[in-house]
């Protein structure tokens, strides 16, 4: 715990595993997720899923954005000592702070508060990146320099961002995503931290059980304040057996195969960190949408069955997707094999259109998706006799 010199830990390093720092670090974006989701809620029951769509994307992307900032740092120059401890809490007050700003950049495009925690957060992020130049020497000096100015700059964008007129914020605002998502490309250009395989991907594993059990959580409250309210059991029932369905084959299917084996260098862990987004947005999106099923069940949406269903099983289709884009194909043999998840996730979006009992369908097709999988590794692993 004594101060020491931040210097990068090795790539090589044996059980490397998440510290109780980082898992209390994910435990606290369960706040941010959650007020994500309830605002897609809202906007889908309330009718409006494109605006809603659209700001559930700019605020997930700020939750999803600080959580990975944070986590391959970490991954690289962790040494758990008081500064370090105490520069991971206050990024973790401004991640509250940004959870508490959530609803008020979604609804109303004001992105004071969001942008404050945000600030808080790179506070001291720089410091860390600042440490980590102080101990390194040449390249990784140069590397760990470049991150505290990119920092710098794009916070500074977000604080420009708050002075121009509401109306080309959203406009401005994927300019900024871009900056955001060049700074590591740039930073690591010519030499390239020494993140530890293993520990990301279990890191990525752990944010999506978190972000899984937060639907799991969302969907359950759904359906308590619903049988609170009414006596719909034939109509909800289908839909939690369903949903708790879905979000199991999701577990299941992320953690088909090990992702860490993929993870050599910055050219598959960039485009694999990044793809997240997707995976953990759709993740997070799927309780959203069974809650969003269970409020039409009982009449409290005003949208139409097919949106109503849409909101399961479109982001329940892109999380099938991405994961096998990601990186199940690489580890899938033979037509069969490659084809299982794509196939699930079109299965998936047609059951948008099977009427009530859509969330249902979708959870059978996803547990069909899991057998047909398990099914086929296991025949090609047996041994064929003649």
């Amino acid at each position: 715990m004594a101060y020491q010199p931040m210097t990068a830990r090795s790539r090589h390093e044996s059980h490397r595993a998440a510290t109780p720092l980082e898992l209390f670090f994910d435990l606290c974006f369960v706040v941010a997720v959650a007020q994500a989701g309830r605002q897609l809620v809202h906007a889908i029951a309330e009718g409006h899923p494109g605006s809603g769509i659209t700001g559930y994307l700019f605020v997930f992307f700020g939750v999803w954005w600080a959580w990975m900032n944070f986590t391959w740092f970490a991954s690289a120059y962790d040494v758990d000592d008081v500064p370090y401890r105490i520069a991971a809490l206050i990024q973790i007050a401004g991640v509250l702070v940004y959870s508490a700003g959530i609803p008020r950049a979604f609804n109303d495009n004001d992105w004071g508060v969001a942008v404050l925690g945000y600030l808080i957060m790179r506070i001291a992020l720089t410091a860390q990146w600042l440490r980590a130049a102080h101990g390194e020497s040449g390249p990784a000096r140069g590397c760990a320099l470049k991150y505290a100015a990119g920092l710098l700059i794009c916070q500074a964008g977000w604080v420009a961002l708050l002075a121009v007129p509401e109306d080309s914020r959203r406009w401005l605002f994927p300019v900024l995503v871009v900056a955001e998502l060049m700074v590591p490309v740039v930073a690591e250009r010519g030499h390239q931290t020494p993140w530890h395989a293993h520990h990301i991907a279990e890191r990525y594993g752990l944010f999506t059980i978190i972000v899984l059990g937060e639907s799991i959580a969302a969907a359950t409250v759904a359906v308590q304040s619903a049988l609170d309210e009414h006596e719909a059991l034939d109509q909800l029932l289908p839909i939690a057996a369903g949903g708790l369905l879905l979000v199991f084959a999701a577990w299941w299917i992320y953690f088909a195969v090990p992702a860490h084996e993929r993870l050599s260098s910055n050219r598959e862990a960039i485009p694999w960190g990044y793809g997240h987004f997707v995976i953990l947005g759709s993740a997070a999106a799927i309780g959203a949408g069974i809650e969003v099923a269970v409020e039409h069940a009982i009449g409290k949406a005003h949208v139409s069955t097919v949106t109503a269903n849409a909101s399961v099983t479109v982001p329940a289709a892109l999380y099938l997707l991405t994961v096998w884009l990601l990186h199940s194909r690489h580890f899938k043999r033979g037509r069969a094999q490659q084809a299982v998840l794509p196939v699930s996730a079109v299965a998936v979006l047609a059951c948008t259109y099977t009427g009530t009992y859509a969330v249902l369908w979708t959870g059978l097709v996803a547990a069909l998706t899991v057998a047909a999988g398990v099914t086929l590794v296991q025949r090609s692993a047996t041994p064929t006799t003649t």
